[in-house]
């Protein structure tokens, strides 16, 4: 399964055929832009392309009015004057002969790519648009929109293929209200919108964009606000220049790179009002998610402190290092990241899994591909030698697979792989990992070490490297390059503790290869380890190894091998709350590091005063 791309050149018919600076901006070079930029990357030719369909009249009345579907389709023979008489009953639209026939391809297209997903065509896919939707109602068209897409989608998927729990997210400068009133009262669609707000002065000027718009009757806690109230970069840059007063100017070129790449901010330090509007949207929601009663959500004073929290230095913990670049080949600073593009080129091999001797049993995904090459052992015995439990053959033979492995994820011929090795060397084994990613190529190495597995003694406290141990005899942050944690014993804990600790810390560290070790006494159940690694995906660009010990299973190895490639990680079964323990070394980490990772202090932030 691979990836989806829905377009239809016929989506570009539509156009505003008179004066209208308001409208001006949505116009055919959104869609083109987009899809040029995916052909000049070479991201198309890797896509399944499928042609969009026109959404049928049932199809459209799954979230619109029958009269508001035939008064879109009456403009097909409207002359320009009735257009443009029609278009002014509604903000922010305007109606073209071709609009009918665009917007069901647009909302076909959204159809056309739930179905390929979720009968298993596609893992995932992309659809390209226009007109958009998120702001089309019941029986209203608003703001560029005439038909809803992503609702008509959402409720497709429900009727047709009976799914009960839908997520939409909608990242977009506008608070897309027509999603909101379709399913504010809907629990089995939680809809969260990240958006510019301006305290209610930036359009669409509604009170229900805000943070404590929650939903209503059995929907209550499943509409998410969060709500931008100062212009921030981040969100110009996503969306346009800004220049009305009402609707922002867009080019098209922002759209066309959001398709082809991410904009690392985990390097930036949260500003006061971004985290103001995070604090109000946590404190609304806590009523109505566990998951956030563990942690405090008061909402923080509506008025910004003059002090910035980035206004004083970091402290050092005790005993840790400063974040500088080792001599004399220092590392690139967490903001030169930012103007890079995180889009990598694509491997020739996905996903590897690296056995010291082939396994009948393991089920492995037809296009991940089993290892057969092994570095020379001449260069293998050399990475051997400072290691006395690498010295036995079969400790040999599974490093030499796992040099062959790495050498192919640090030249690119390589995406993720899996690596096995005895257990009494996998500490060792883990080290030369460790050792070979750092001196070929790799410039921030994030390590996860699950089980009886120490930090190396030898490894330099440079800030090259962050190790994170996840079942450790205590919390404790020896550094802040150097955090250990026990293994939550709850699958609450467990998530809590990769949510709150784990992605803050990776995502600020922001490495380019990252390594997995499932080392002795690991306690980790497969699902939970693929979730794991499944999370860690996102970093990197997908660049994860895992180490795991010769004699696990055959079924771990398996999952891992498939999130690794692309599947979602199967279920963790019932959920639970964290326990009073997993909760207190979660929040005493988190207040010993909060000072000097800035992404922790989203989720812990106190104004000064």
């Amino acid at each position: 399964m691979g990836t989806a791309l829905v377009y239809h050149e016929d989506m570009t018919a539509t156009r505003l055929l008179w004066d209208d600076p308001e409208c001006e901006i949505e116009r055919p070079e959104r869609l083109t832009a987009a899809l040029d930029r995916l052909r000049q990357r070479g991201l198309e030719q890797r896509c399944l392309r499928l042609s969009a369909r026109e959404a049928s009249k049932e199809e459209l009345g799954l979230v619109h009015s029958p009269e508001y579907v035939s008064l879109v389709r009456k403009t097909q023979v409207l002359g320009e004057e009735e257009l443009q008489a029609l278009s002014r009953q509604f903000d922010a639209i305007y109606f073209h002969p071709s609009t009918f026939h665009c917007a069901r391809l647009a909302a076909g297209a959204g159809l056309q790519l739930v179905d390929a997903v979720l009968t298993g065509t596609v893992q995932n896919g992309l659809a390209l648009v226009r007109p958009p939707g998120h702001h089309s109602q019941r029986a209203a068209a608003n703001g560029f929109c005439v038909f809803n897409n992503v609702a008509i989608a959402a409720a497709h998927a429900k009727q047709k293929h009976g799914l009960h729990r839908i997520l939409i997210v909608d990242w977009d400068v506008h608070h897309g209200q027509g999603i909101q009133y379709l399913f504010e009262d809907d629990p089995s669609v939680l809809y969260f919108s990240w958006h510019r707000y301006e305290h209610g002065r930036f359009w669409p000027f509604l009170r229900e964009s805000d943070a404590d718009a929650v939903g209503r009757g059995q929907g209550l806690g499943f509409t998410v606000n969060l709500p931008w109230n100062q212009s921030q970069q981040d969100l110009t840059q996503s969306s346009g220049t800004l220049r009305g007063k009402c609707r922002p100017r867009q080019s098209a070129s922002p759209t066309s790179h959001s398709c082809c790449r991410c904009w690392p901010a985990a390097g930036s330090a949260p500003c006061w009002s971004a985290l103001e509007s995070i604090q109000s949207a946590r404190a609304a929601q806590a009523p109505y998610w566990k998951s956030l009663q563990l942690q405090d959500a008061t909402p923080v004073p509506t008025s910004p402190s003059t002090h910035s929290p980035e206004g004083r230095p970091p402290p050092l913990l005790p005993g840790g290092p400063m974040c500088k670049a080792a001599a004399p080949a220092p590392a690139p600073a967490p903001s030169s990241f930012l103007d890079q593009p995180c889009l990598c080129p694509a491997p020739s091999v996905r996903t590897t899994v690296a056995l010291t001797a082939p396994d009948t049993t393991l089920v492995l995904p037809p296009d991940v591909i089993q290892q057969e090459g092994s570095a020379l052992r001449e260069e293998t015995e050399a990475w051997a030698r400072p290691h006395k439990s690498l010295a036995r053959e079969e400790a040999l033979t599974a490093l030499g697979k796992l040099l062959y492995l790495l050498d192919g994820m640090l030249d690119g011929q390589v995406n993720s792989g899996i690596a096995a090795t005895p257990a009494s060397a996998a500490a060792a084994t883990l080290d030369v990992a460790i050792q070979r990613g750092l001196s070929h190529g790799a410039q921030r190495l994030l390590c996860v070490a699950l089980g009886q597995l120490d930090r190396p003694p030898d490894l330099a406290h440079d800030g090259r490297t962050l190790w994170l141990n996840i079942g450790g005899k205590e919390a404790a942050a020896l550094s802040m390059f150097h955090v250990s944690t026990p293994l939550p014993v709850m699958t609450g804990g467990f998530l809590s503790c990769i949510l709150g600790l784990v992605l803050p810390l990776a995502y600020g560290f922001q490495p380019d290869l990252v390594l997995v070790a499932l080392g002795p006494g690991h306690g980790l159940q497969g699902p939970h380890a693929a979730l794991l690694s499944a999370m860690l995906r996102g970093l990197a660009g997908g660049r994860v190894l895992a180490l795991l010990e010769e004699d696990s299973t055959p079924q771990l190895a398996g999952i891992l091998a498939r999130v690794l490639h692309g599947e979602a990680p199967p279920s963790l079964g019932p959920s639970s709350m964290a326990s009073p323990e997993d909760v207190q070394a979660l929040m005493y980490l988190r207040g010993q590091l909060e000072p000097q990772w800035k992404m922790l202090q989203v989720g812990a932030f106190t104004p000064q005063k």
